[in-house]
């Protein structure tokens, strides 16, 4: 009999696993444990050590795409979600009291592979927009060479490259396009997925980071630190000061600083950021750390995050992370002082 119950609580373990297996598990002593944005693992490798060294604390992330980390947070499977959409008014309504806090500020870069062809090709949004949506198929297209009159273009085809999960990434990069885009706006819209018109899916950053690195002609849309780790050609893209930027430290910072007020909920958007600073990049974005108005781990969580809000700031620069201003930063840490036990 005792053998039997033991075999059946195997079999329930088993069957519990499948169904949370695409976050990590709830925090045991001594960790804390997260899930979604894959766009801000590259930080979070960082911060994991830095933060367990300082206070013993461990802190266990899988990224597994924002949509699914904001599922991970709803159900409760972990004690943080992570993501660069803000939630929808569902989703907040879903996840019964939480909160979502501004807390890394980065930028989504528009990397290609093209042989022969030089880091740095200029680019405007409109004309990314038509790429996307299939009406510019070759690389030697006469829009894309009056951009750049002094570059050999190839006449290959252009293969865009876009993220089949629900990513945060996608949203950033499809509120841009439906921005400056009327044609975008109209046919696509923007969100965390959404029906690509032309091109190929990869699931997570490492996803379209390696179906780019083996398409000869591929463009794709990624966090800068993926692009920069694997060294991919970026484009300067065209701001509203007509100047073209890439998603560097200055651009990102650029872009940041236009933010003059949070509204109640931190939802802050800074794509296409207006005429001023000749340096901003225009898909540049903030992330967010989702986190329940109550739980039994308020202590821990408040501390880890209240020092990503602090000394964690500075742990990405090299990668393209910017500290987030300190309007926002006030905000956030107004915000984290709600959570209780």
């Amino acid at each position: 009999m005792v053998r039997r119950l033991l075999i059946l609580c195997g079999i329930a373990a088993l069957g519990i696993t499948a169904v949370t297996g695409t976050a990590s598990s709830r925090s045991e002593s001594g960790s804390i444990s997260g899930a979604g944005s894959t766009f801000i693992q590259p930080l979070m490798s960082r911060w994991q050590p830095a933060y367990e060294q300082a206070t013993g604390t461990r802190i266990n992330y899988n990224g597994v795409g924002s949509g699914a980390g904001i599922q991970a947070i709803t159900n409760r499977q972990v004690d943080f979600g992570a993501s660069d959409a803000p939630l929808t008014p569902d989703q907040f309504s879903a996840c019964k009291r939480c909160v979502q806090i501004p807390w890394v500020l980065s930028a989504t870069s528009v990397p290609y592979n093209v042989k022969g062809v030089p880091y740095g090709l200029k680019i405007t949004g409109p004309l990314l927009a038509d790429i996307y949506l299939g009406k510019v198929k070759k690389w030697n297209d006469a829009r894309i060479k009056r951009l750049n009159p002094s570059v050999s273009l190839p006449s290959t085809d252009i293969t865009p490259i876009y993220r089949s999960d629900s990513s945060g990434t996608t949203f950033n990069f499809t509120e841009y396009l439906a921005k400056v885009s009327p044609a975008w706006r109209s046919r696509v819209g923007n969100g965390t997925q959404v029906s690509f018109p032309a091109g190929i899916g990869a699931p997570k950053s490492s996803g379209v980071a390696g179906t780019l690195s083996r398409t000869d002609g591929g463009i794709t849309y990624v966090d800068v630190a993926y692009s920069q780790r694997s060294k991919f050609k970026m484009f300067k893209i065209r701001n509203r000061t007509g100047k073209f930027a890439l998603p560097g430290v200055r651009g990102i910072k650029a872009a940041g600083s236009t933010v003059k007020r949070v509204p109640g909920n931190n939802e802050i958007s800074i794509v296409d950021p207006p005429k001023g600073d000749p340096l901003a990049y225009p898909i540049c974005t903030f992330s967010y750390v989702i986190l329940p108005l109550k739980t039994s781990n308020a202590a821990e969580l408040k501390r880890f995050v209240g020092w990503a809000l602090t000394k964690g700031q500075g742990y990405g620069t090299d990668l393209q992370f910017v500290p987030i201003p300190k309007i926002v930063k006030t905000k956030s840490q107004a915000t984290l002082k709600r959570i209780h036990t």
